[in-house]
């Protein structure tokens, strides 16, 4: 029997992709400013960024990480446990842990291979990771790669999580959730999560990638905006590449835990660790969003001012209060089509389409920063309305020729 050929599998998933509108094109920035870029040669504001509290051009920031790279280089040279690990992560771990009030900290390269690393290191064959349904993608491949079984429920439903942990008897149970959801931008019930699994006997793991920094009090993310302690969420993720401008992330919790990782979970075991010069930008971030509470009051009044607008002209919105404010489209091609437009009107809006979000559910995600500016907000929704009106009368336009007779 000829084996199949991977150029045939590869060239009909391209050509699957085209003809649903899910090509997916990688853009080139050549400088940012603010809240400005040049993209391909044109100058953008950006509105899809995740600089929620715009720290990554922060003087005090780029100035840390060019003096610590002037002093101890450009890379981490080795693991974390072989001879990378470096007094200034350290102190980066020391003052994560103390910002969000946890015993320890453990840095990691991203956001995913944290992800990766806490369910691998707990869960096994027997055992079961219970998820929201709109969890992110990594959270997702963690327990797909662990080998556990994966059990998903409806979004932000705590009566659904406790019938999954009630069908899985057997084996150490993990309840993992977002904190605040990266496409749709609400926050997940956490107090009622907890007490799933408290009565569950289950671990809760909070990713709270697009909420600290950005909720809670001092910023402290959506775990403290619920008024949970360590015992109640023994881990969470922060990462350091959102609201704190810079790249890599963090696993905080209880000690225990934290030393378990450290010493089995392959993701960080067994890759280099974050450069150093990398680890002082994100100390120096972290220390302005302990201390910067305009910033956050900022993207309050932003994300209050767009939503009254926006739903002021008609624009379907979800229901955010966070920097995270997706309009709604439903159709891919229509997102795709506004996109484009407000690009010609000189606005950066990332086009949502499957299967990054549900079927159905494409959108235009818009993102808030406090580097935007009021007269910013307003400029966007009036080019949202307009990229409606052109999506629309293309729609029309189109549906007409498909109606005509050849």
């Amino acid at each position: 029997m000829a084996r199949a050929s991977w150029r045939e599998r590869i060239e009909t998933a391209r050509l699957a992709r085209v003809a649903t509108a899910r090509s997916r094109i990688r853009r080139t920035v050549t400088h940012r400013d603010g809240a400005r870029c040049v993209v391909d040669g044109r100058e953008l504001l950006n509105f899809c960024s995740n600089d929620y509290l715009g720290l990554s051009q922060h003087y005090a920031v780029v100035g840390a990480l060019q003096d610590a790279a002037s002093r101890e280089g450009a890379g981490g040279l080795g693991s974390h446990l072989v001879c990378g690990h470096h007094t200034l992560h350290d102190q980066l771990e020391k003052e994560l842990a103390d910002w969000l009030g946890t015993p320890r900290a453990l840095l990691f390269g991203s956001g995913y291979l944290a992800n990766l690393a806490v369910v691998q290191a707990v869960l096994g064959d027997e055992d079961v990771c219970v998820q929201d349904r709109l969890n992110h993608a990594s959270l997702i491949d963690a327990a797909r790669l662990a080998g556990c079984r994966l059990r998903r429920y409806p979004h932000n439903d705590p009566e659904g999580a406790i019938r999954q942990l009630r069908g899985m008897p057997d084996g150490v149970a993990m309840l993992a959730t977002d904190g605040v959801f990266s496409m749709d931008g609400d926050i997940a019930p956490l107090r009622e999560l907890a007490l799933v699994a408290r009565v569950q006997n289950a671990l809760l793991y909070v990713d709270d990638a697009h909420g600290v920094g950005v909720v809670g009090p001092d910023g402290q993310g959506s775990v403290a905006e619920a008024r949970l302690s360590v015992e109640q969420v023994p881990l969470q993720l922060a990462t350091l590449g959102k609201a704190l401008g810079g790249y890599g992330a963090a696993v905080l919790g209880d000690h225990a835990l934290i030393e378990h990782l450290a010493e089995t979970a392959r993701p960080y075991l067994y890759t280099t660790a974050l450069p150093p010069a990398q680890a002082a930008a994100s100390l120096a971030a972290v220390k302005l969003a302990r201390s910067e509470h305009w910033r956050r009051e900022k993207l309050v009044e932003l994300a209050a001012r767009f939503r009254e607008r926006a739903r002021s002209a008609g624009l379907a919105l979800l229901p955010s209060d966070t920097p995270i404010q997706p309009v709604m489209v439903g159709d891919d091609a229509r997102a795709l089509s506004m996109a484009a437009a407000l690009e010609r009107f000189g606005y950066w809006v990332a086009a949502i389409r499957p299967p990054t979000v549900p079927e159905g559910r494409a959108r235009l995600r818009v993102t808030l920063s406090a580097l935007h500016a009021t007269a910013d907000v307003d400029g966007l929704v009036e080019a949202l309305l307009r990229a409606r009106d052109r999506a629309e009368a293309e729609a029309r336009i189109a549906a007409i020729h498909a109606d005509s007779p050849v």
